[in-house]
């Protein structure tokens, strides 16, 4: 095979593409020459932590959205890899909610004892992807910025696996540009401690919103209150933390809300999402879809429809993580190793209209959760990833869902949850999240 394969990222969705590959070599089989592009100095995509905010050492934008102290807000059994267990890597029963640490030591386990490393560019940049149609490929062009050199590459398929939680979506409210205190993305939220004995408001109700709250409470800041503007999360929240309706505008340090509240901040977090954004591509490649669970555009999610040599990983609304990833690399692998076809354009561009269809049919999360788990069986029918019980991974985030309903504050306390791959059962941490100060792998292993 004399294919050459560009992936762009080396986080979860592209380490998910290199496993891919390897375990196809271990096999036997002939696989590309393999280029993987990292703009940062590891891989671990978010999981791999860095005190920068705003731009990196290189002068590009930040790429982490991680932040100190972060748990798991998913139980592992949701997301564990079915061809390499937590048990497995970690030589024990571990509890069900890992810190960021626990958890980057797990994505790199599986492929750190391989040569696969040497396949990603580190500190690299993609700074421009064409297609070049009399030839049927791609030229790449990447900047080292160790170097400070650019370098064009020629490539048979390019595979996008920069994830989709790097470029914050940042809205404006009147007064902002005199608020006297501190306004923030989530994407540059990076320790709690910063906030203690601060009175913080949150814009947003997404997950971000109710973790970054929930870590500003563990650690001592005065008060959160979060603002929204559909509905509340409704949890059972502590003494100090309350739900208002939209924030209208903010004087001084007073924000005034929809429903005639006023309050005076310290800090407000801007908790509302993130956008698809390639800056690195064309019209014509470049991805442009909503955050939901049938991406647009995207053949079985992953194949881009206007150039079936062009594939995204990772780009959906996510229950599901890590084994999704690895059900879609695994998919896109074997199209490129030529061991499943694709049909007929007009074929591939329905099954686009009827995954949204079948989403906007769905009544609740637990409905989102049985078909992204459904979706992720689909395509591990189609290849040789290890099969897994999806309905066993289904009932770990339905169970999770429940606790969560039961005690925001308490649900990482719980243990009992049953691996979907190898059946072990999860013990609960030593000490109660709320009370659990130090995140540090050491610390949560022993």
């Amino acid at each position: 095979m004399n294919k050459r394969v560009c992936i762009i990222g080396a986080g979860p969705s592209g380490l998910a593409q290199l496993r891919a590959f390897q375990q196809a070599e271990k096999k036997g089989k002939q696989i590309p020459e393999i280029v993987c592009y990292e703009k940062q100095d590891n891989w671990g995509g978010l999981w791999n932590y860095n005190w920068r905010t705003g731009i990196d050492d290189a002068g590009n934008p930040c790429h982490g959205s991680m932040y100190r102290y972060l748990w798991s807000n998913g139980p592992k059994e949701g997301l564990e890899f079915s061809d390499y267990t937590f048990k497995e890597h970690f030589g024990k029963e571990i509890p069900s909610y890992p810190p960021r640490e626990v958890l980057f030591d797990y994505i790199e386990g599986r492929l750190a004892k391989t040569n696969f490393r040497n396949k990603i560019r580190f500190n690299t940049i993609v700074r421009d992807v064409k297609y070049i149609a009399e030839k049927k490929k791609f030229s790449v062009i990447s900047r080292d910025a160790e170097s400070d050199t650019e370098k064009t590459e020629i490539f048979d398929n390019v595979i996008v696996a920069s994830g989709h939680f790097s470029t914050p979506n940042t809205p404006y409210y009147e007064g902002f540009e005199k608020f006297n205190g501190r306004i923030l993305h989530a994407h540059d939220f990076r320790d709690a401690r910063e906030f203690v004995n601060k009175n913080i408001l949150i814009l947003g109700t997404s997950y971000s919103a109710e973790d970054i709250g929930s870590q500003c409470w563990k650690y001592g800041c005065k008060s959160v209150t979060v603002a929204h503007r559909t509905a509340p999360m409704g949890f059972n929240w502590p003494d100090n933390w309350r739900e208002v309706p939209a924030l209208v505008k903010v004087e001084d340090k007073t924000a005034y809300f929809k429903d005639g509240l006023s309050i005076k901040v310290d800090a407000i977090i801007l908790c509302t999402g993130y956008k698809h954004h390639f800056p690195f591509l064309p019209d014509d490649l470049r991805l442009k879809t909503a955050n939901r669970l049938a991406a647009s555009d995207l053949y079985k999610g992953v194949v881009w429809n206007r150039n079936t040599q062009l594939f995204y990983l990772g780009m959906q609304d996510q229950w599901y993580t890590f084994n999704m990833f690895d059900a879609q690399a695994w998919y896109v692998r074997d199209i490129i190793l030529g061991d499943i076809s694709l049909p007929a354009k007009v074929e591939m561009e329905q099954d686009v209209l009827d995954r949204q269809a079948a989403e906007d049919a769905l009544e609740d999360d637990y409905a989102c959760i049985a078909c992204q788990g459904a979706y992720t069986a689909e395509l591990i029918k189609a290849t040789d990833y290890p099969s897994f019980d999806v309905e066993a991974a289904n009932q770990a985030f339905y169970r999770w869902k429940k606790h969560k309903k039961k005690g925001i504050m308490t649900f990482r306390d719980h243990g009992g949850f049953v691996s979907p791959m190898d059946k072990s059962i999860s013990p609960s941490h030593h000490k109660i999240w709320s009370e659990e100060l130090d995140d540090s792998k050491e610390t949560y292993l022993k």
